[in-house]
């Protein structure tokens, strides 16, 4: 197992019900619940799907210079639908890739090689 990655984060109470805060290698994150009436700092929805979208622009960022395409910016946007019934669970979730400085075969290729891993 000596070639496994590990990421930890430890998160704990804020003091506000509904917000925790969150720490790794020395940076803090505030979040607040999705279910919050009123959140102040992201949700924890929003963060999962942050971490989705921004997963999608580093890595496709990371691959067209690898391979010499030459991506001058790319936008992710994401969606996360839930239900009344099951706020828990996102119902679908939705991914639209805006890539600049490249054709769309091109665009094409590197939104695929996102999906792929």
């Amino acid at each position: 197992m000596s070639d496994m990655k590990v990421d930890t984060v430890r998160s704990s109470n804020s003091g506000v019900v509904g917000r925790a805060q969150s720490e790794a290698r020395g940076y803090r994150l505030v979040l607040d619940s999705s279910s919050r009436a009123q959140p102040d700092a992201f949700t924890n929805s929003e963060a999962f799907l942050a971490g989705v979208s921004s997963c999608g622009v580093t890595l496709i960022e990371g691959h067209a210079k690898d391979t010499g395409v030459p991506m001058r910016s790319i936008q992710v946007t994401i969606e996360g639908a839930r239900t009344a019934a099951e706020p828990n669970r996102f119902a679908t979730v939705t991914m639209t890739f805006e890539i600049a400085g490249v054709s769309a075969a091109q665009a094409d290729e590197l939104v695929a090689t996102y999906r792929g891993r």
